[in-house]
């Protein structure tokens, strides 16, 4: 969330200016909500934490809008009781569920002025045309994913602004969903009082807070386990190559263990929790549970190897899943050098590192997501849990940051024209900075040479483009 009042800090005699921005995680069993803000050397900074426990999704949908609504206030409120001061506008939303699809396109311009360099504009222009790509009716649209460019004859290029050729190309990472499941996150966020700035995959999201540049590097696949899906993100040779949606869970697991131990649900829960492990052979065959009985019913003694061998059968189902998309793209562990990244709450059940490489046949370990956390904050937000949460704010951050940059480009695109500059005196002392023009003259010329900050030269800028595009009759305050 991009507050229209920006809060500042003095943290080691710096000022902060940056934005606070708010992840909600919609999950199946959970609903967080963390606040965020970078400081000055880009870590981000916890500035209020609230979750409640979700009771209107299912499998990553919200099904139940009430419920849903409530929950999410719960979470909200529970952040403004870590953190009054704050102020809870604007969200970067996730999104998951079986509905979740993607495809890969292919998209050309032929440019105009093949001599001057390709420019942002352009790139977006190419981008935005990929929204009218044909899906199938009562899906949309989520997310357009730029891959490798070309330009002319030459090939996988990152970024090809800079370059100038005739015509200019790229391979597209689309994701869609369903417009009605959409609808229906949308709808819940704002009647609890807020706006949904952008809808993020939920994978996405999770891979940008638990990887680092030699992880995507290397190439790896990030599989975040939630209670109602398994999101899968693949990465190789620097760009997102694969994107899925697996509709099982570690509500799957629990309901695995209510319906084949005889138990009650949330008695399901906790022994999966204290007790569960990944692999029946790790588990010893003379352990039991002891469960209290229901209205005066003998207590019932649980095996727990018969437990790991429930939790065993439903994670290798999940991982069996994860091993056919890789196969699909055509990735083994020798190009996917960094292995698979496990995530999400039930990345922590035990020994699910060794039954993932077992069953995949690759490299795994667990992601936690205070690969960009400043330090001092609480303990429970190092939990993978919390990954998709908090890799929402760095999107949030991502998209601010390409903002300023594409504001910069423009202001320095502006310049004074001759007829409207205007004599200095010899003696005067003017800063040799870029002036913002408007269609009837000079604005705000500098007199004195101050050093501006990033939420003057925001406003600043503002202002100018409101001028720039004002028509002739409109009148001026």
């Amino acid at each position: 969330m991009i507050n229209e009042q920006q809060t500042s800090a003095l943290d080691n005699g710096v000022v902060n200016n940056n934005p606070v921005i708010v992840g909600l995680d919609i999950g199946t069993t959970k609903i967080a909500a963390i606040a965020g803000r970078k400081n000055e050397f880009g870590k981000l900074e916890i500035l209020g934490f609230g979750r409640a426990n979700s009771n209107g999704v299912q499998h990553g949908m919200v099904l139940n809008i009430d419920q849903t609504i409530k929950a999410i206030q719960t979470a909200l409120e529970n952040c403004l009781d870590s953190n009054p001061n704050l102020t809870l506008n604007e969200v970067y939303v996730g999104i998951a569920g079986h509905h979740i699809k993607s495809l890969q396109t292919r998209g050309d311009i032929v440019r105009q002025h093949i001599e001057e360099e390709i420019s942002q504009e352009e790139i977006d222009r190419l981008i935005a045309d990929q929204y009218r790509t044909y899906i199938p009716a009562g899906d949309q649209i989520i997310d357009v994913i730029p891959q490798e460019f070309t330009v002319d004859n030459f090939q996988n290029i990152p970024n090809p602004i800079g370059y100038s050729g005739v015509k200019v190309g790229a391979n597209f990472h689309i994701i869609t969903g369903d417009k009605n499941a959409i609808r229906n996150i949308n709808r819940s966020v704002e009647k609890a009082g807020l706006i949904t700035k952008d809808l993020v995959l939920q994978p996405l999201a999770s891979a940008a807070a638990v990887m680092c540049d030699q992880d995507l590097e290397a190439g790896v696949a990030i599989v975040d386990i939630g209670g109602g899906t398994t999101d899968l993100a693949v990465f190789y040779e620097g760009i997102i190559k694969h994107t899925a949606v697996i509709p099982f869970g570690g509500e799957n697991i629990t309901n695995d263990i209510k319906n084949g131990l005889g138990v009650l649900r949330t008695q399901a829960e906790q022994m999966k929790v204290q007790f569960g492990s990944a692999l029946s052979d790790e588990a010893k065959s003379n352990v039991f549970i002891t469960i209290p009985g229901l209205r005066g019913m003998q207590p019932k003694e649980i095996s727990v190897k018969n437990l790991a061998s429930i939790i065993q059968a439903r994670m290798s189902e999940i991982l069996d899943f994860v091993a056919y998309h890789l196969k699909q793209i055509g990735l083994d562990s020798r190009l996917l050098n960094g292995g698979i990244i496990l995530t999400g709450g039930g990345s922590q059940l035990k020994h699910l590192i060794q039954l993932t490489e077992y069953v995949t046949g690759f490299n795994a370990r667990i992601g936690y997501p205070n690969e960009h956390l400043a330090s001092g904050h609480i303990d429970e937000l190092e939990k993978p849990m919390y990954s998709t949460c908090i890799g929402l704010i760095l999107k949030g951050y991502n998209d601010y940051e390409n903002r300023r940059k594409q504001f910069d480009e423009q202001f320095r695109k502006i310049e004074v024209p001759q007829s409207l500059q205007q004599p200095v005196a010899a003696e005067a002392e003017i800063p040799e900075e870029p002036v913002m023009v408007s269609q009837t003259g000079v604005m705000n010329m500098p007199k004195k040479k101050e050093r501006k900050t990033l939420k003057g030269f925001m406003d600043s800028f503002k202002i100018g483009i409101i001028d720039l595009f004002k028509e002739e009759g409109d009148t001026h305050l």
